[in-house]
């Protein structure tokens, strides 16, 4: 079973992450390295390496694993900086951000699955996270900034406290857009006021909590 478990790892590296350009040696090093059949449900233990978004509770989902290889890509960390994640899940890419960077504060907004990921954090010997509950779009405030931000769940435009929270010359990775065509956006912050954007592909996630559009009225 461990050789099994260990093909579709390096398959699922070598077949589906890397040739979605994803081509930075610590980023596959992680993703060859990390557990992911541990992040995820046991009945969907057989599909960890799928080239699907896998259900978690309360609607939320487990990102692909190509989208998760774009995400830590393009954050391009060195393993000096302090990153907030927004959207825990089930821990995986918070694992990944955590083997990547200095420290990782992640938010997650249902105490159960805040739970899960910090034991499973815990199990991996992974200690320098801090996963809070709270929720992000209106309620949460970290009262510091960050050389990074991640939101693992899609917004119909960025919350202008998201941008508030990355410090000058920092980095913020958002899915942004109507469904089902919403685009995976890296956002610069070049000083106080400036940023510059580059769109990375084209997705369609779950939109985070008070983060959706607003719903239009028809007759």
């Amino acid at each position: 079973m461990s050789m099994n478990i260990e093909l579709a790892r390096f398959n699922m590296v070598e077949q589906q992450v890397r040739p979605w350009e994803v081509l930075d040696a610590r980023v596959l090093a992680v993703l060859a390295a990390m557990k992911r059949e541990d992040y995820v449900a046991p009945e969907h233990r057989n599909l960890a390496f799928a080239d699907l978004c896998l259900p978690l509770a309360h609607g939320e989902v487990m990102l692909k694993p190509v989208l998760e290889g774009r995400l830590l890509q393009a954050l391009a960390l060195t393993g000096n900086e302090s990153v907030l994640e927004i959207g825990t899940g089930s821990g995986f890419v918070t694992a990944c951000l955590a083997m990547l960077a200095d420290s990782v504060v992640s938010i997650e907004q249902h105490a159960d699955l805040a739970a899960t990921a910090r034991a499973r954090l815990e199990q991996q010997g992974i200690a320098n996270v801090s996963i809070e509950t709270a929720e992000a779009v209106l309620g949460f405030d970290p009262q510091r900034q960050f050389d990074a931000v991640v939101v693992t769940g899609a917004v119909a435009t960025v919350p202008q406290r998201f941008r508030d929270w990355v410090k000058p010359g920092g980095r913020l990775f958002a899915i942004v857009g109507q469904s089902p065509v919403q685009q995976a956006m890296l956002y610069t912050r070049i000083d106080a006021q400036q940023w510059s954007e580059e769109s990375l592909l084209e997705t369609d996630i779950p939109y985070l909590t008070n983060a959706a559009p607003p719903k239009r009225f028809t007759l």
